[in-house]
């Protein structure tokens, strides 16, 4: 059974992937889980089951490219779950976007989820840390696309650029009042927004879906894609104690693909 430690992690696409196993990691660490997602009823299915194997979790529908949807998401979590210590702003999109290929409508969806997202949730976030006065966690997802530049990613890698340098300027900006701010960068996750970015990239070339996988997957030092719940320990070292010295970095969970 899971010991509860008091505090409270709200996590953005919660529900699915990367963000399913984010929330069950932080709840096996002892946190209560808000799990934050479009799908609401997805994320019921994973907060049912945190709940059932000892945790204490609640869903919230939340799409986070709406600002006054992400106060009510984080509104609601202090009402059922009674504070807020750590955010985990999880939730992006990944479509395919070798630059020939952008619209203007495009453009708007993907860096209004990703980059506006990311800064709804920080407001949101930290309103609530200053109001309770004893500081909190910021965890951003960046990727390794968000660390060098990939191929046919020109709005993800974009994005996720933007989120490091928003996550050290945050960062910098709220040090004194307790709070850190830091990122993640995943490498190659098996998950279905990863399978479908390798399809198109191999389709886009006349290919098949493993040439698409092994155009990012192939400088791998440790030779085998990650798991979810490889990023999630990573995340995890983030939300916990032993990370509260570190703020405004990036900690890369990708296998050895980028050395830095």
């Amino acid at each position: 059974m899971t010991e509860l430690n008091g505090k409270v992690a709200f996590v953005t696409g919660g529900a699915q992937g990367i963000g399913e196993a984010i929330s069950k990691r932080l709840s096996n660490d002892g946190f209560a889980i808000a799990v934050a997602d479009l799908k609401v009823e997805t994320a019921a299915k994973v907060a049912t089951e945190i709940n059932n194997n000892g945790g204490k979790a609640i869903s919230v529908q939340l799409d986070v490219a709406d600002r006054d949807n992400f106060f009510a998401g984080i509104k609601q979590t202090v009402a059922e779950l009674g504070r807020l210590d750590v955010l985990v702003n999880n939730a992006g999109l990944g479509p395919t976007t070798p630059l020939e290929t952008i619209t203007p409508e495009q453009f708007d969806q993907v860096y209004h989820v990703n980059v506006a997202g990311d800064i709804w949730g920080m407001q949101a976030a930290i309103e609530q840390f200053l109001k309770q006065g004893d500081g909190g966690k910021i965890i951003n997802a960046t990727s390794q696309a968000g660390v060098v530049g990939n191929p046919n990613l020109t709005l993800y890698s974009g994005t996720k650029f933007a989120v490091r340098g928003i996550t050290q300027v945050v960062a910098r900006d709220y040090a004194d009042q307790g709070i850190t701010v830091n990122a993640y960068a995943p490498g190659i996750v098996k998950t279905p927004m990863m399978m479908d970015i390798a399809h198109q990239v191999g389709k886009n070339a006349g290919k098949d879906d493993e040439w698409g996988m092994q155009t990012f997957a192939k400088d791998i030092a440790m030779k085998r894609l990650s798991e979810p719940e490889d990023v999630a320990a990573g995340v995890a070292f983030l939300a916990g104690p032993d990370s509260n010295y570190i703020t405004g970095q990036t900690l890369e969970v990708d296998g050895g693909m980028q050395f830095h």
